[in-house]
Formats: C-alpha cells, structure tokens, sequence
C-alpha cells in the first residue's frame, strides 16, 4: 500500500517522469550553423533536422550533428611542370556542406573527417598535379590567375558531385626547388649585367659621337679661320703689332718682318 500510494500522488509521478526523460534523453538541440541527421533504427532518414529543439522516440531515433559553417582546410601538394621542375604548393580552401543534402552526404561518405581525407585533400591534391603540368615554371609564375581559375574550374566540379560548395580557394605559396631557384637568380643577374654592359656600350658610342662632332667644328673652324687669313690681313696683324723699333739682332723672320711694301709703312699708326 506504501509503494501505491507514493505512485497516486500527482507531485511524485511529475518527478519519477522527470527522471525517466533525464535518463530516456528523448530530445535534442539542433545549434546555428548545424543540420541533423535523422536516423530510425540506424537508417538515415530523409528528414533533415533544423536549428532548434527536436523529440526523438527514445531507443529508435538517434541523430549525427553536421556543421554547414564554412571551413577551412589548407592542403601542400606537390607537383611537377610541364618542363619537369618539382613545385611545392600551399592551398587554403573554403567550403561547406550543402545543407539541403547533409543526410546524402553522411550516408555516402560519413562525418566531415571523412570528407576531408577521402574526398577534399585527394581531389585537390589530383587536380593541382594535373593543372601544373600543363605549364612551365615561368608561366606558372607569370601566368598565375590563369592557373587558379582552372584549378578552381575543376575542383567546384569534382565537389559538387558530392554536394560539397566551394567558396574561395587561394594559392597561398608556390615554391620551386632550391636548384630552380638559383637558377632564376643566376639568370637576373645575367640579365642585369647584360643591361648595365649595354649602357656602357651606349654611353660609349654617345660620348664618341660627341667627341666627333666637337674634331668636325674644330676642324671647320680652322678652315675657315685659314680661308680668312689672307696675305694682307697677316701683314696688316704684323704691322699693327710691330712698336716702330728694329731689334739688334735680327734673324730670318726679322728680316721677313721688314720685307714691307712702302705704303704699308705709311699707313702704320702715328704714335
């Protein structure tokens, strides 16, 4: 009669009951950013719970939590050009699940660990390999927007099958090998000095076509000078120049000196 009595009163079946849902656990919470799996007996249903609080049929129904946030996952592969020259690459990649179809997705491929080692990182991985060599090293470097549309082209294809959405994806570092490398710089170089070997040539020829043009004025300048210096003009500079006093000693060239005509004499000037 104890046990009967304890069970009739209204205040006891409320906490035997609250206990019961404590133990049973016959609801669950849906957070932002999630989508539940719903499963009956182990079988994915084709219900897909939204943010929020849901009843389940303790012992039958159970549910598997998925994000359709966007994540990120950044992905090094490595790769060979089209003219053989080994590339070390950085991918950061954006996506998430498409949220109508995250019963789909984990039926066929499971939690998002799944997802990332059995679908992203391969098909990333394959699909940069197969881009790259189609290029040389030099046009990966010039040709790099070129480059990232392809790859994304093929990856928002290949996750698409698998109802995965690509938001963005980034060539975050593209590497070459050490000897590559070192290579290219080598090749700078050449090319600097090549520049600076030009400028030296060019300055050259500048400075000789100067140097020529000033011999060409100089040289017409004596002709000119040697056209003007007539026979009068000399003898008149000479006696202009002459101070009206003979020397003791004379030479040649003073004797040429007083080989003056007379009128020459008298037009000297009166000092």
């Amino acid at each position: 009669m104890g046990k009967k009595n304890f069970l009739l009163k209204p205040i006891n079946q409320v906490f035997l009951l609250l206990i019961l849902l404590i133990l049973l656990n016959p609801f669950t919470i849906i957070n932002a950013g999630e989508r539940g799996v719903l499963m009956r007996f182990g079988e994915v249903q084709k219900l897909i719970l939204g943010e929020g609080i849901h009843f389940l049929i303790p012992f039958i129904n159970t549910v598997e939590k998925l994000t359709v946030r966007i994540q990120k996952q950044d992905i090094t592969t490595e790769a060979s050009t089209r003219d053989l020259q080994e590339v070390f690459n950085k991918i950061s990649l954006n996506w998430h699940l498409n949220s109508n179809k995250v019963n789909l997705i984990f039926q066929q491929i499971g939690t998002e660990k799944n997802i990332i080692q059995s679908i992203i990182n391969p098909a990333v991985e394959e699909i940069v390999k197969s881009v790259l060599a189609k290029y040389t090293a030099e046009e990966i470097i010039i040709k790099r927007e070129e480059l990232k549309r392809e790859i994304d082209t093929l990856l928002i294809q290949r996750l698409d099958k698998y109802f995965l959405q690509v938001d963005d994806i980034s060539l975050v570092h593209i590497d070459f090998s050490d000897r590559f490398t070192e290579a290219v710089e080598a090749k700078q170089i050449a090319e600097q000095e090549a520049k600076k070997a030009g400028f030296r040539v060019l300055k050259a020829q500048k400075d000789a076509e100067v140097n020529i043009n000033l011999a060409k004025g100089e040289a017409e300048a004596h002709r000119i000078l040697q056209e003007s210096l007539t026979p009068e003009i000399l003898k008149r500079q000479t006696i202009n120049k002459w101070n009206g006093n003979l020397p003791l000693i004379m030479s040649k060239d003073d004797i040429k000196f007083l080989n003056l005509d007379l009128e020459d004499l008298q037009n000297l000037p009166q000092k």
